[in-house]
């Protein structure tokens, strides 16, 4: 029995759905059906699990997922997701919970307690690669290339003479434009692109109602670069992809609602591409990911440098998520690629 769990408490709720309809039709595709017997949890936006039952009828859209309601679940009592389960017949968990509570390794924790495998990295790999001031931070510490940056941690915004020092402190140490972002969110929720002083102290509130540790980044004319790793004890990357955006910057809308020109394999010198997967594959290993992840990073057009962006530990499978698109590239397709999924967390 496998049992994935989607939906959550969290700001990318909408592309976790997205991401499980796609996870579910593979699992019941002709390939997979005979050897995979599903089972699902959905999570509401408040922190509810429901049944397996009213789950999937929300994955194949017999019911809304926004009907869905702290105060009415379809007539139905909280659950304890554990009750009822028969520990013995569960093979693997497959959380695709993005975004805090999920793929800050919350659910890794949770599910540790059942002594079952689960597809994906531990508690330790997925909180770093959501917490984007400790990822740069091992990153720095390790002498990977990346764009520079500065952190804000636990900064009280209401404080006048708190937002002026963090402002100057930008336009001193950082040429413009930047981005702001919350160092725990996802799919560039929170972020801001800002391109002069007036706009600093909106993007800082933005990013601070997420989370009151900020990241600041310097912006640069760059390419978006996208690498998919799989594996346990080894790690295997993917074929390089580049997505090319019309919007002003690769945010929300760009990711899940534009038509964004995809090029797999990118069209990139051998010797950079080489670059990237060992990067790809070390920045892995030092956070302790495992299982699957996409690894982001920027290609400066003036000067092919190579810049590591960051991590994904649970990347999207929705219909415009490049991590299924890089691994089909590669000849995995998105059927023979959940299959091998459960195969690695099996250690098959």
């Amino acid at each position: 029995m496998y049992w994935f769990i989607f939906g959550g408490n969290s700001n990318e709720h909408e592309v976790s759905i997205s991401s499980a309809k796609t996870v579910f039709q593979a699992f019941n595709s002709e390939i997979n059906k005979e050897r995979y017997t599903v089972k699902t949890f959905y999570i509401n936006k408040y922190g509810d699990w429901l049944d397996s039952h009213l789950s999937e009828k929300i994955l194949i859209g017999r019911i809304e997922n926004n009907k869905t309601n702290k105060q009415e679940i379809f007539n139905q009592k909280k659950i304890n997701f554990l009750d009822g389960i028969e520990f013995q017949n569960i093979d693997v968990w497959f959380p695709l919970l993005h975004g805090f509570n999920g793929e800050d390794g919350s659910i890794h924790g949770l599910l540790r307690f059942t002594k079952k495998p689960l597809v994906g990295c531990g508690i330790i790999g997925s909180a770093l690669g959501m917490d984007k001031i400790l990822m740069k931070t091992i990153f720095s510490n390790l002498k990977l290339p990346q764009v520079n940056y500065l952190v804000f941690q636990n900064e009280d915004l209401n404080d006048k003479e708190v937002k002026n020092k963090i402002i100057n402190e930008i336009l001193k140490k950082l040429k413009f434009p930047v981005f702001v972002k919350p160092s725990n969110s996802g799919s560039s929720l929170g972020i801001s692109k800002v391109k002069n002083e007036s706009e600093i102290l909106q993007a800082l509130e933005k990013a601070w109602g997420i989370d009151q540790r900020i990241l600041v980044e310097e912006g640069l004319e760059v390419r978006e670069i996208e690498c998919g790793i799989i594996g346990k004890s080894k790690l295997l990357s993917s074929e390089i992809g580049e997505v090319i955006y019309e919007s002003d910057w690769y945010d929300y809308d760009s990711k899940y609602y534009s038509d964004n020109q995809i090029t797999i394999p990118a069209e990139i010198d051998s010797k950079v591409t080489k670059e990237i997967k060992e990067i790809a594959i070390q920045s892995c290993k030092a956070l302790n990911i495992f299982g699957f992840a996409r690894v982001d990073f920027f290609l400066e057009k003036s000067s092919n440098k190579i810049l590591l962006n960051e991590i994904n530990t649970i990347p999207g499978f929705t219909k415009n998520s490049m991590f299924p698109m890089l691994w089909k590239a590669s000849g995995l397709n998105i059927e023979q690629l959940v299959a091998k999924l459960v195969d690695i967390s099996l250690d098959l």
